[in-house]
C-alpha cells in the first residue's frame, strides 16, 4: 500500500488555483468514511484547500467520523507548512 501523499486523490491538485486564495488556510487529505457524505462515496481519498470556516466545519466531520483526516497543513499566502504533533507554530502564525 501507497502512502496517501503519493497517491491521486480526489477533489484539488496539489497545484490547484484554489490553494492561492486569499482566504485559503488549510489543506487537508482524509478518507470519505460514510457513503451519505457530502465529500463523495466511501472509500475516497479527498485533497481540498479550506478557509477557516470550511476547515472547522471538516474537524467537526472528523470527531463525528464521517471522515478521517490523514494529514493536514496550514497554508500562508500559497505556501504549504506542514504541522508536526506536539510541535508549537511560530509566533509569525499563531491565531489571535
Amino acid at each position: 500500500m501507497k502512502d496517501i501523499s503519493a497517491r491521486e486523490l480526489k477533489g484539488y491538485n496539489i497545484f490547484a488555483v484554489g490553494r492561492f486564495k486569499d482566504s485559503t488556510r488549510w489543506m487537508i487529505e482524509f478518507v470519505v468514511l460514510r457513503p451519505c457524505s457530502a465529500y463523495g462515496s466511501r472509500g475516497d481519498e479527498m485533497r481540498l484547500f479550506l478557509a477557516e470556516d470550511s476547515y472547522q466545519n471538516a474537524l467537526q466531520d472528523h470527531q463525528r467520523r464521517e471522515i478521517k483526516i490523514k494529514r493536514y497543513a496550514r497554508v500562508v499566502e500559497g505556501h504549504i507548512l506542514d504541522f508536526k504533533p506536539g510541535k508549537k507554530c511560530t509566533r509569525k502564525y499563531r491565531e489571535s
